[in-house]
């Protein structure tokens, strides 16, 4: 009798077999998570501490371009945001083969863009953007600008955490002037940008493929490079104007998020470059607050200028809605205000109300 394998177990097998050669009996791999753009990610065991990991291993072994300097600039990145919402990267070093690889926590949950739909509640949408605003801002208080987020990069873990993937087209900040906000530094110009996929719970995430709700991802870098997803990129990054990209540039993504929360679709499609072609949010759903739509449009103004000076001060006008305050993006007709108020203040007014109530029958009655 012959005992066949089943589907998966070939696929396991397959997997092992181009498992690369890492060279370090420190780790034993033990299949391939997810692949894309140039690199690979391999979960693996970590013998001496006996824990999971993952492992990013650059495709080829003589990439086109500065495929391994940019890689290795990530880990570097990453390595120097220590923050919740950042996935921790523990080793960073060459295989005998040649190709640069490094060591990360392996972390479990799922994509957004996976899991936001119309049975999440508004609170638990802006609960969730707020800690990315979070994350960040940690990130630009670093001297960091993501330059590719979306729903795609962002994963909600098994126990509500959140956390901010993806930084393969990250830059770091120079100096501040005087007279205005950093902006970003490009390390070597390569045709190809090294980002490949960050592990997801068996997914994965790819900055130059995928989805992306709408629109490919970054095609190169250099002098008027574009990177990043059209949907969720600033004009002046859709221009290549990398030295207008600063902070505020990560701010617009963020209203293109809020706006992707909101509406179940990207702001702009990926047709239409040059952030003209967004629909007012309550054009899509006339349920969605006012104060929001507000919100996100300032993050996604036009000229940089006109957008939240920072991820900090976007999250504090969401939480401003979210408390029942008034919201500084947003002016306010006299009836919105009536309501929030009213909102803010039901408990106690209704209590009044009440007592109201109470004395006026006690007064019909006694006067009977």
């Amino acid at each position: 009798m012959t005992d066949w394998l089943s589907d998966a177990t070939v696929r396991h097998l397959r997997s092992l077999g181009d498992a690369p050669d890492l060279g370090l009996p420190r780790y034993r791999i033990l299949g391939r998570l997810g692949e894309g753009g140039m690199g690979e990610v391999w979960l693996a065991d970590d013998r001496e501490l006996d824990r999971p990991v993952a492992i990013k291993v650059l495709s080829d072994v003589a990439p086109a371009g500065d495929a391994a300097a940019r890689m290795v600039q990530e880990a570097r990145i990453l390595a120097q945001l220590e923050h919740p919402g950042i996935v921790p990267v523990h080793e960073v070093g060459t295989l005998p083969d040649g190709r640069v690889y490094y060591v990360m926590k392996r972390v479990r949950g799922e994509r957004l863009d996976r899991l936001v739909g119309p049975d999440r509640s508004l609170a638990w949408k802006l609960g969730t953007f707020q800690r990315v605003c979070e994350t960040v801002a940690f990130a630009h208080a670093a001297g960091v600008v993501h330059r590719d987020l979306k729903p795609e990069n962002i994963m909600v873990g098994e126990f509500g955490e959140v956390l901010v993937l993806d930084w393969g087209v990250a830059k770091r900040l120079v100096a501040r002037s005087a007279d205005g906000p950093a902006v970003a530094s490009d390390v070597p110009a390569t045709t190809s940008p090294a980002s490949a996929p960050v592990a997801v719970s068996g997914h994965t995430t790819d900055s130059t493929s995928g989805p992306a709700g709408g629109g490919a991802g970054g095609v190169h870098t250099g002098h008027g490079a574009v990177l990043g997803t059209p949907s969720y990129m600033a004009p002046e990054q859709q221009r290549g104007e990398s030295a207008r990209v600063d902070e505020r540039t990560d701010v617009y993504a963020l209203g293109a998020l809020l706006y992707y929360l909101l509406a179940g679709r990207p702001p702009v499609p990926a047709a239409a470059p040059g952030g003209d072609g967004a629909i007012p949010l309550r054009k899509i759903d006339r349920r969605i607050p006012a104060a929001l739509e507000s919100i996100s449009r300032r993050a996604m103004a036009h000229q940089a200028a006109d957008r939240y000076a920072g991820a900090l001060d976007l999250a504090a006008d969401v939480a401003r809605f979210q408390a029942g305050e008034r919201v500084r993006a947003h002016r306010e007709r006299w009836n919105e205000r009536f309501w929030r108020v009213a909102g803010k203040y039901r408990v106690p007014i209704l209590v009044v109300i009440a007592y109201v109530v109470v004395r006026v029958i006690l007064l019909v009655v006694s006067g009977r």
